[in-house]
């Protein structure tokens, strides 16, 4: 009788989780900081990839647009940042590895005039790993 066939080769092995890095980019409605259904899609998938980054620090970077004043601005890009990092933390990312920054009106995705609202610069960025965010 024939030989029986050889066993069959073992699978590869899973490929390593790839950690992206981001940046996720979360978007805000005018004058606020709650977190929209959009927005926690995109957390979602942030709170996803963490887990592929073994415990990277995090940066949370937070803009506004420039309808308001500077300083209040400022503020509101804070409370931003925290309701990201709130949304996060719920979400099992410990707090100890989220730095944030509040950057206000600067560093517009999209230039435009003072006072011009502009949903693009309304955010929050998420950026993984050392030196994020900067």
């Amino acid at each position: 009788p024939p030989p029986p066939p050889p066993p069959p080769p073992p699978p590869p092995p899973p490929p390593a989780p790839v950690c992206n890095k981001g940046p996720y980019i979360v978007f805000f409605d005018w004058d606020k900081s709650n977190i929209t259904p959009e927005a926690a899609t995109i957390l979602d998938n942030a709170v996803t990839a963490y887990g592929n980054c073994a415990s990277v620090p995090i940066m949370l970077a937070g803009y506004t647009d420039r309808s308001g004043t500077p300083k209040y601005n400022l503020g509101l890009s804070q409370r931003r940042n925290d309701a990201v990092r709130g949304y996060l933390t719920a979400h099992g990312i410990p707090d100890g590895s989220i730095t944030s920054q509040a950057f206000g009106e600067a560093n517009p995705r999209v230039p435009t005039a003072d006072g011009v609202r502009e949903l693009q610069n309304r955010r929050v960025e998420i950026t993984y790993g050392p030196g994020s965010g900067m």
